[in-house]
């Protein structure tokens, strides 16, 4: 069968106008998987937020209780004592100046990036390259830390980095096709909930404006906002 005809027969299982309860969005999401790898699972939240407003950018971090299924290729800047702490927690590549050279050089075989404080005159050389791939260590998000350790070992259990775009939405992995619905259900809502905390005062109107959920060729999902908001009280 060919790609075009499965997307098509994909996104007919979906109303693009109702919202869907979580239980049933995923038992769709899953019905139409067709890709032959496994794939991610997305959740976009539209906020009632103006990012331009700096007390209304929202921006974090969490660790997915499931995870998120692949392996994090995890890098540190570190020097001495926290570079040993790097490498013995699981880091992939751990250097200073090192590393930023041969970033600068146009290599990128790492996923995330921590550094210790006393790295970030190094990190700020490359900072232009770095920052438009989301790989800049932030200690808003705890990738610029003391606790190297701590950070490395939480970037491989499946950390998962959140930042509201221009037009006010969230995009974030939360998990693959293949996980149970339970681990993707569970994964969800600890994402809702922690967006639901982080609600600026400033913020009027609706917060949550809508949520949806899609695999990487699947089509996107409404879910049911109410619903959610009464499973995380």
């Amino acid at each position: 069968m060919a790609v075009g005809k499965n997307i098509k027969n994909s996104k007919e299982l979906i109303d693009r106008n109702q919202l869907y309860g979580i239980d049933e969005a995923l038992e769709l999401l899953k019905k139409g998987s067709f890709a032959k790898f496994d794939e991610t699972v997305d959740i976009s939240v539209r906020l009632g937020v103006d990012p331009r407003k700096a007390d209304q950018m929202i921006r974090g971090a969490l660790v997915l209780p499931n995870g998120l299924g692949k392996a994090v290729r995890v890098l540190v800047f570190a020097k001495g004592e926290k570079a040993q702490e790097a490498e013995a927690a699981g880091a992939d590549f751990v250097g200073a100046d090192d590393l930023a050279e041969k970033i600068q050089g146009g290599w990128f075989d790492f996923d995330t990036a921590i550094a210790s404080p006393d790295m970030m005159g190094v990190v700020g050389k490359i900072g232009r390259v770095l920052g438009p791939r989301g790989l800049m260590p932030n200690p808003k998000v705890g990738t610029v830390t003391m606790d190297v350790a701590r950070a490395v070992e939480e970037a491989k259990s499946g950390k998962v980095e959140y930042r509201v775009e221009k037009a006010g939405i969230i995009h974030a992995p939360v998990g693959k096709t293949s996980f149970d619905a339970q681990k993707l259900r569970e994964n969800i809502l600890s994402l809702v909930e922690v967006l639901v905390k982080a609600k600026p005062s400033t913020a009027k109107g609706t917060y949550l404006k809508k949520i949806s959920l899609s695999s990487t060729m699947g089509a996107g999902i409404n879910l049911d906002i109410s619903e959610l908001q009464a499973l995380i009280k």
